[in-house]
């Protein structure tokens, strides 16, 4: 017996076929548009680890091992360095630094974090704009939120936390503009941060200005 319906079957085939075909396409699309987009500035921000990495590069990592947790001392405003060598994100690129919005992206001290320093420093009691917890190599250079990266810096005497900060968006904006590694650049914050607020330009240190922040006690 002959099937006349059998011509109006295969049509009916292809066409839910070329459908399928089509979906599948527009599917692959949208994948490669989300894995390959890249991040520019004020572009999307893709912070360390957030790769789906999940080796050792990935993780903070201290520039020196702290040697004591408790009675550290800050002396002339600069860390005691046994207790805050300073760390990094070994993976943050100058791209995602220069990136706007980095810094927002991957801050994170608890409140817990921040009493912890503040017990580390012996410092029981402050009033309100007293200290900064301060990121001793900046976010915006790449640092991290490790607690040997966190200690209480006085905004007074100065310079204090307030001319730090314009160190940091200048040895920032010297890292963006390639003019200095940023190795180097998180190498002499770490060290001693007033050795790279006295080589600032005078115009340039008064044209950058401390960072603005939104913590009642500064952010880091």
């Amino acid at each position: 017996m002959t099937n006349h319906n059998a011509p109006h079957q295969d049509s009916q085939f292809t066409a839910l076929g070329r459908r399928l075909f089509g979906i599948f396409i527009a599917i692959l699309l949208v994948i490669y548009t989300l894995t390959n987009a890249t991040s520019g500035k004020g572009g999307t921000v893709l912070a360390p680890g957030q790769g789906g990495s999940s080796n050792p590069a990935s993780q903070p990592a201290a520039l020196g091992k702290p040697t004591k947790s408790s009675n550290c001392v800050a002396v002339n405003g600069v860390q005691d360095k046994a207790c805050t060598p300073g760390a990094i994100f070994t993976d943050a690129t100058v791209q995602q630094i220069c990136t706007s919005g980095y810094s927002a992206s991957v801050r994170n001290v608890p409140i817990a974090v921040k009493d912890q320093v503040y017990a580390n420093y012996n410092i029981s009691s402050h009033f309100s704009g007293q200290y900064e917890v301060d990121h001793l190599i900046s976010l915006e250079l790449g640092g991290s939120n490790d607690i040997a990266n966190l200690w209480p810096e006085l905004a007074s005497p100065r310079p204090g936390f307030h001319e730090k900060d314009t160190v940091e968006n200048y040895l920032h904006s010297q890292v963006c503009d390639g003019k200095m590694s940023l190795q180097k650049a998180q190498e002499l914050i770490a060290s001693d941060w007033h050795q790279a607020l006295n080589a600032m330009p005078v115009a340039r240190a008064e044209s950058l200005g401390p960072e603005p922040t939104e913590c009642p006690e500064g952010c880091g």
